[in-house]
């Protein structure tokens, strides 16, 4: 009994100090905290206030509030605890353009350094810019199968060493060539331990003559002398093993720890080509042979450099030859045969940094491989993480060529050398550990460089260094007095433990009861001393005035507590970055749902949590990109707007617009011009108007109609214009008329007057005769006529 009351008195402690009545409702008044840094942990935008006395007038105010409200309410601005959220490049040397120097010179990232403090809950932002810079130095380590079935390979290699050098003399100017062989550990049941001959000579159960059988030999350190390598691959000999699989893990591990004996260099490309035609063992395949202790991962080779450790160690795991590789920068290039290719794509799965290559039956086109593979390799940026706190979560938008940004991406591929690309950073804070400080690294896998990111955890506050114990403060010592408020000993309780639980007898618990009826404490917790002490649960954490508030009762998503993308804070899922929904199950990223058109769902449907959801007719497919009845991108969205904007049209008449268009309308005078993601449309109304508008998704991939304002419309006729064109017509035609009447009477003239003028030509008379003279038809006599 004396248990439960110390825990109870113990919650009541915490929640005694909260305010009864409070400067607004908030986040951080709402929790019911009691203690400067659980105030802190609530949400980035609380304060608390470790003032003596606070409150105006004597109001019982909750200590935990948004700062403003603090200072509102008297508390001076010196016992106000606010730390906040910071961020501080302390190294950005510039990126370089070119390999050249020592390997100080050489910068391929940016920022090299930073510094954060971060608050729980709140989260800082910073980009980071990674190049591949030109003529970077190349450490080439060739790790050969010498098993008896790459007998031809070894005799073809001796013709490639100055061929293979050559060629990667088109990517860099400063390239080393290294040697090393394997071929199984050195008992049985993987290599001949009898007859004793077979122990020197496995080859003589088949007539010839080969090595005995070893692990792994490093032959040559890595060297600029193409001649050399040559001449030790000139030396080698094959050997021969009783399995199938080969023990190439254990080689590989050998070949990437032991970095002074294979001499890479720090300031190179580390390439380690791995060729074989056979399977290889992989972990716990050393029980086989009683060999149960697992790989150290340290370099085991003796002074003849030969791997001394094949039958004490078992073989190495994928995890830690990908763990040995993210360390010491190595870029594994497995080139084999086809008929383990299969099961080495699956291993380049698993070992981040890996590129897999289909080698020819005699090796004749491992210089192309290697060439082709190492340009998969420059073309590619991805970043790793090192030692990320648990605590501290990380999100990632990819910014690749052409500037196209990729949320939730943190790589990079399709690039050439000297192409630089850049990843913003968002870093959030989800809970306190238990250091005060700590370091992780981001770094592009196989390169050198990398971004050391410190975070400072501001989880505290200054003032629980000034907490007294047994302080007079505390109803004369019965608690420790911390940041304004007294944290009570055990049977004692109220604000400044004044109460003890022994004498006190319950007589109203009115002020533990949230509504008439109901349950004290929602049933949930005990009334002590006016004051809800809720219970502790195996769940999780209850609290709250009326203990009304928990973190366990929240939505699930197969059986995850909100999804695991969120934290339940009283019956409310608040998700991560990157999520959202009720019980944050669904992602807020787009680059799921971008076609190879560059667009979302192909313009034919809506992405959500992720995933396309088709509305256009007859879509379909992942994105949205097979439709054979679909009509363009245009002619959807021609739909949209005429039922968004017009409020006509199709979607309009069967009250479809609202769960098919998705977009948003804007309105402008004239279209934007976009280079990408945006399609310039048109089309006639039933007005004969012509209306432009632009489909457009931004960089969140929100997509967005713009619409011209004013379509093109055509003009009426222009009732002046006409009437003159008439009027001018009809003189144009008169004028026409006459002239041409004119034209015909003035031939008709010019004919009569040729007819007459050859007739008078023709006509033959006297003087005194006159051929026009026509005598008269009546004759009359003058009688008085004397003939005088």
């Amino acid at each position: 009994m004396g248990t439960s009351l110390h825990r109870l008195a113990w919650f009541l402690c915490l929640f005694l100090s909260s305010a009864s009545s409070v400067y607004g409702s908030n986040i951080c008044t709402s929790q019911g905290v009691t203690t400067c840094q659980q105030c802190l942990a609530v949400h980035p935008s609380c304060a608390w206030c470790s003032q003596e006395h606070f409150g105006k007038g004597g109001a019982s105010v909750s200590r935990c509030d948004l700062k403003e409200n603090l200072l509102k309410e008297g508390c001076s601005v010196t016992a106000v605890e606010f730390p906040s959220s910071t961020l501080t490049v302390e190294k950005d040397a510039p990126l370089s353009d070119k390999a050249s120097g020592t390997a100080d010179d050489v910068t391929q990232m940016r920022p090299q350094k930073i510094r954060m403090t971060l608050r729980p809950g709140d989260a800082k932002r910073f980009t980071v810019s990674v190049k591949q810079v030109e003529d970077y130095p190349v450490d080439l380590y060739y790790l050969m199968d010498l098993s008896y079935s790459m007998k031809d390979d070894l005799s073809r290699l001796l013709t490639l060493g100055s061929k293979l050098a050559d060629t990667m003399g088109q990517t860099t100017s400063n390239l080393r060539m290294g040697f090393g062989a394997f071929v199984d550990k050195t008992v049985s049941p993987y290599m001949y331990t009898a007859p004793a001959e077979a122990v020197t000579n496995p080859c003589a159960e088949i007539g010839e003559q080969c090595r005995g059988p070893f692990g792994f030999q490093h032959v040559l350190t890595l060297t600029e002398q193409v001649a050399r390598f040559t001449e030790e691959v000139g030396k080698q000999e094959v050997s021969r093993n009783r399995d199938a699989p080969e023990g190439g893990f254990d080689a590989i591990i050998q070949a990437v720890v032991c970095k002074e004996k294979i001499g890479w260099r720090p300031d190179a490309s580390h390439l380690l080509v791995f060729t074989t035609d056979a399977k290889t063992h992989i972990a716990l395949d050393g029980r086989i042979a009683g060999i149960v202790q697992p790989h150290d991962g340290q370099c085991h080779l003796d002074s003849s450099n030969n791997y001394n450790k094949s039958t004490v160690l078992d073989y190495p795991s994928l995890a830690l030859i990908t763990e040995k590789m993210s360390e010491n920068n190595i870029n594994l290039i497995f080139a084999v045969t086809g008929y383990v290719l299969p099961l080495y794509k699956e291993y380049s799965q698993l070992i981040p940094g890996t590129t897999v290559g289909e080698l020819s039956a005699d090796s004749g086109n491992v210089i192309q491989l290697i060439q082709e593979a190492y340009a998969k390799i420059r073309s590619k940026v991805e970043l790793e993480l090192l030692g990320v706190p648990d605590e501290l979560n990380l999100s990632f938008n990819a910014t690749c060529l052409k500037g196209d940004v990729i949320p939730g991406l943190k790589s990079c591929s399709g690039l050439k050398t000297g192409d630089t690309v850049s990843f913003s950073v968002e870093a959030q804070l989800r809970g306190c550990p238990k250091e005060k400080s700590q370091t992780f690294t981001i770094k592009p896998l196989g390169l050198k460089d990398s971004l050391e990111v410190t975070v400072d955890f501001a989880c505290s506050c200054e003032c629980e260094a000034e907490a007294e114990a047994n302080s007079p403060v505390c109803s004369n010592g019965n608690g420790t007095y911390e940041c304004g408020v007294c944290q009570c000993h055990p049977g004692r309780l109220g604000p400044r433990c004044e109460c003890s639980l022994e004498d006190y007898q319950p007589s109203d618990d009115a002020n533990c009861i949230p509504k008439a009826g109901g349950p004290i404490c929602s049933g949930r917790g005990d009334c002590l001393c006016g004051q809800c002490s809720c219970h502790a649960n195996e769940f999780g954490q209850v609290w709250g005035k009326f203990c009304e508030c928990d973190d366990f009762n929240c939505l699930r998503f197969k059986g995850a507590l909100c999804s695991d993308h969120g934290k339940c804070n009283c019956g409310f899922c608040q998700c991560d970055s990157g999520w959202k929904g009720e019980n944050c199950n669904c992602t807020t990223r787009t680059d799921t749902c971008m076609s190879s058109i560059g667009l979302l769902c192909s313009g034919r449907g809506n992405c959500e949590c992720g995933v396309c959801q088709c509305t256009q007719p007859g879509a379909y497919g992942p994105t949205c990109e097979k439709c054979p009845t679909c009509p363009d991108s245009c002619t959807i969205k021609k739909a949209c707007v005429e039922c968004q904007h017009f409020e006509r049209g199709q979607y309009m008449n069967d009250n479809s617009c609202s769960r098919i268009c998705k977009n948003e309308i804007e309105i402008v005078d004239e279209l934007a011009f976009h280079d990408k993601n945006a399609v310039n449309c048109s089309y006639k109304d039933n007005n004969d108007c012509i209306v432009h508008f632009q489909y457009y998704e931004d960089e969140s991939g929100k997509s967005i109609l713009f619409v011209k304002k004013i379509p093109e419309c055509p003009e009426g006729p222009d009732t002046l214009v006409v009437l003159s064109a008439v009027v001018g017509a009809i003189l144009l035609l008169g004028l026409v008329g006459l002239l041409i009447w004119k034209l015909l009477i003035t031939i008709q003239d010019r004919r009569d007057f040729a007819k007459f003028e050859e007739e008078r030509a023709k006509a033959k008379w006297d003087t005194g005769n006159n051929p026009l003279y026509r005598g008269a038809t009546s004759t009359f006599t003058n009688i008085a006529y004397r003939g005088k």
